[in-house]
């Protein structure tokens, strides 16, 4: 009998955590690394915030809180939830959890049984599949297509739901590709799943505010309203609010589902951390004008990103509509040896070596389930970028 579960043997370590590391550990061995793994803002979390978790410190804000969330967050969240998708939901319809990877495995493990299926739209976020293994059920990914922006096509999400669908995960803004579904798109989606009652939605719509060039962000519940009893609404501070190691996620759905969110985190981690939700409710409630500013500086760096990509040769990288990565095609380059005799055989051999190479750590295709590509993540400055990027056109030009 091992010491590991036959359970957790089904799943691996997280593919972009251990780039980060890994591009962490030869920065500090010396050598000249650029990290364009991590999915992390760099801006820093703006004063406000900082400020109110100051203050409830200074209040004594440090004891344990209601499980899944303190009241006054909850309702900030019904408040966003209202004022920025249309979407109605009480505080009972309401979870906070650390971080919306733990909400997401929250609702996951309190719903899904062996045998059950959840449906998976690739490239996806490496998270997503590994838990779905981890709760006992099976992901069934389902690929897109570069020439359709990555974005999954109503036909193809019929084709794949049966009798044992649970779940259906969407996310948009897309983590890896950055592709964004207009309201039109999703309601093609949406009217398939109007026909497969049993099927339940994540919407992980963590990317929400990081939309360029006036694209307009919808969520499914909000472009179908009929959906909004079996729709699961997963949102965050991370990303928009520059808050990744706060931990603080939440989602909205039916009180039957949050209940049972609940139930199963009053037995893990019991509450979020009593500071980082006060510092969710000013997140929320304060000032949201920064967010223009660093709009326009990711949506700056994806430009730089993408053209300079584009003249790298064997490279093909699309225009995301939002978040802050691109997922270039590299097939030009699979099949090439580097000038030491090294083979490039797929995209986890051409991340390898371009990061032994040149020294830039980017996260291969295979992990987000689509190859031949790679994901870079733009939330760096705009130099090291630049930088980057020339450091990958000079990998590429040196194949043969």
């Amino acid at each position: 009998m091992g010491l590991v579960s036959r359970t957790l043997e089904r799943v691996k370590p997280s593919p972009t955590m251990a780039i980060t590391s890994k591009a962490r550990e030869m920065k500090a061995a010396g050598f000249d690394v650029i990290g364009l793994g991590a999915g992390e803002p760099d801006f820093d979390t703006p004063d406000n915030i900082k400020a109110a978790a100051i203050e409830a410190i200074k209040r004594g804000e440090t004891k344990y809180t209601a499980v899944d969330g303190i009241p006054e967050l909850k309702q900030a969240i019904c408040e966003k939830f209202a004022r920025e998708n249309g979407l109605e939901y009480k505080p009972t319809e309401v979870t906070v959890g650390s971080g919306g990877k733990h909400v997401l495995y929250n609702a996951l493990l309190a719903t899904l049984d062996p045998g059950d299926e959840v449906v998976i739209p690739a490239p996806y976020w490496v998270s997503y599949p590994d838990i779905v293994l981890l709760a006992g059920a099976e992901p069934v990914v389902v690929e897109t297509k570069l020439e359709d922006d990555f974005k999954l096509m109503p036909g193809a999400l019929e084709k794949v739901i049966t009798p044992k669908t649970k779940w259906f995960i969407f996310n948009s803004p897309s983590n890896p590709t950055g592709s964004a579904y207009t309201r039109d798109e999703i309601k093609a989606l949406t009217d398939v799943l109007l026909r497969h009652e049993r099927v339940w939605v994540l919407s992980d719509d963590i990317y929400e505010h990081l939309v360029y060039e006036g694209f307009e962000f919808s969520t499914p519940a909000q472009v179908e309203p009929k959906l909004k009893d079996r729709t699961l609404t997963l949102n965050g501070v991370s990303k928009a609010y520059s808050m990744t190691g706060w931990r603080i996620g939440y989602a909205g759905g039916p009180a039957e589902l949050i209940k049972a969110i609940g139930k199963l985190q009053s037995q893990s981690t019991s509450n979020p951390c009593s500071i980082s939700q006060w510092a969710a409710v000013e997140a929320l409630r304060g000032p949201q004008d920064f967010l223009t500013d660093w709009v326009k500086a990711f949506q700056e760096r994806r430009d730089l990103v993408v053209s300079m990509l584009n003249e790298a040769e064997g490279i093909t990288c699309a225009t995301p509509e939002g978040a802050f990565y691109v997922y270039p095609f590299c097939a030009g380059a699979i099949g090439k040896k580097t000038p030491k005799g090294d083979a490039i055989g797929n995209d986890g051999d051409f991340a390898k070596l371009l990061l032994q190479e040149e020294g830039v750590a980017v996260v291969h295709g295979e992990a987000f389930g689509l190859s031949p590509f790679f994901r870079i993540s733009y939330a760096t400055g705009v130099e090291s970028l630049r930088e980057a990027c020339t450091r990958i056109q000079r990998f590429c030009a040196s194949l043969s």
